[in-house]
């Protein structure tokens, strides 16, 4: 039985299942694609996806929309990616520093921050926030843990950390014409769990993402996944997905992380991954508050 066959079976209510057959048709005719977008936003994913791009070409494109380049200093002056302190004060050396794949960060999370302010989408204001600052969250810890992983990018690896929710985001922004899904919390959150990562693939795919960072978004959920060879995308996170999950319960994630091979394979046991993390605070907090 494939995956669609799977999915579509009936919901626990009528709400439910009206909604996953929608999101079985937006499948299946290839319609996944967030809202409301920006098409500042458009044109930096465009550009960014030509081999041929420099960065005085996304200096053009960024340069046309002064929020979106604001966010992008932010980002270039926290201290996760300016660790030296010297402020960053015109585009292109924003650009340079930052490099492309934090470059598409930026002006993703740029993108989700004028979703939120969307007319149809207000009532969705606190949803969305939590969920981007989530993301936000993951997407810094994936950063601080690349950083002290052998051939992971951390630029990509944020980027992975920041579109791992694109599925849920999805699926909220689509949620919101059938108000009675929100009064069943259980379906809703069964719903999404079954469906957000392929989701996040489909998009991805529509928005030229490289196979291993949809790979790893793809397979999130899988924990205890295991692979041959170095640590991967998908092992940073998954590690970071945890630590953001038991953030306020410290005391919890070393159960949460029995089993868990991605730990290894990242050269860490679970002692050293806590002063990985306390000696990132700062630099994770700050690149969390630029991005979301």
């Amino acid at each position: 039985m494939n995956r669609l066959q799977q999915t579509a079976a009936p919901a626990p209510n009528a709400s439910a299942f009206a909604f996953v057959q929608e999101l079985v048709g937006e499948l299946s005719a290839g319609r996944i694609d967030l809202p409301s977008f920006p098409d500042v936003v458009v044109r930096v994913r465009r550009t960014l996806s030509d081999d041929r791009v420099t960065p005085e070409m996304v200096v053009r494109v960024v340069g046309s929309e002064p929020a979106l380049a604001g966010r992008l200093l932010r980002v270039a002056n926290s201290a996760a990616l300016n660790p030296g302190g010297r402020a960053v004060t015109d585009l292109k050396t924003a650009v340079t520093r930052l490099g492309f794949n934090a470059v598409r960060s930026a002006s993703i999370a740029f993108a989700v921050s004028q979703l939120k302010n969307a007319p149809a989408l207000r009532k969705l204001k606190q949803p969305l926030d939590e969920l981007w600052q989530r993301s936000a969250l993951v997407a810094a810890t994936c950063h601080a843990l690349a950083r002290g992983a052998r051939g992971i990018n951390p630029d990509e690896a944020m980027l992975t950390g920041l579109l791992h929710g694109i599925g849920k985001l999805y699926i909220l922004t689509r949620a919101h014409k059938h108000t009675e899904l929100f009064e069943d919390a259980a379906s809703y959150q069964q719903i999404v769990s079954d469906w957000h990562p392929q989701i996040a693939k489909a998009i991805l795919e529509n928005w030229e993402i490289s196979e291993s960072l949809i790979d790893a978004v793809q397979l999130q959920n899988e924990i205890f996944r295991e692979h041959q060879g170095p640590a991967d995308l998908g092992d940073v996170l998954i590690i970071a997905d945890l630590l953001a999950s038991f953030r306020k319960w410290p005391h919890m994630l070393q159960t949460n992380l029995q089993g868990v091979s991605a730990l290894a394979r990242l050269g860490l046991d679970q002692q050293r991954l806590i002063e990985v993390i306390e000696e990132s605070e700062e630099q994770i907090e700050t690149l969390r508050s630029a991005l979301a």
